[in-house]
């Protein structure tokens, strides 16, 4: 039987500026909320939007990079896999995050930082635990 294979394309824009923090072992990693907007006709045919906010997770020099030239409203197309896990809350309550673990990055559009199209791959591929990284909040009044 053949293995399964998973992989995510978006291209959105950074909902906040990008979180990075390190593991215990020094490993960048950095968090970031896009929003994936669409643009279809109602049966009325009438023109809606409807956005997707995903979260987002790289690591490495990809983490670094992000941290220092992405900032909230910036476009990024990014590529990878799904991943969930789970986690306890405050209560004890298990819950789950769906994340899309980022092998590639390219910073999209203009900004302070932009210098046109930027891509950004990992280093060494990361094996997916990042216990001591907290679950990113899911904000549904951010104004994207």
């Amino acid at each position: 039987m053949a293995a399964g294979f998973v992989r995510v394309s978006l291209i959105g824009n950074l909902g906040k500026d990008p979180e990075v923090r390190f593991t215990a072992s020094g490993t960048a990693v950095c968090n970031m909320r896009v929003a994936c907007t669409e643009r279809a006709k109602t049966r009325e045919g009438n023109w809606e939007d409807k956005t997707e906010w995903v979260s987002l997770v790289c690591f490495g020099k990809t983490a670094e990079n992000a941290g220092q030239f992405l900032q909230k409203g910036r476009q990024v197309f990014a590529e990878g896999r799904l991943q969930t896990r789970e986690w306890n809350d405050k209560d004890g309550n298990k819950r789950y995050s769906t994340e899309v673990l980022a092998d590639k990055v390219m910073f999209l559009g203009s900004g302070p930082n932009a210098g046109g199209v930027r891509e950004q791959r990992p280093t060494p591929a990361h094996s997916g635990a990042f216990d001591d990284v907290p679950p990113h909040p899911v904000d549904e009044n951010m104004p994207f």
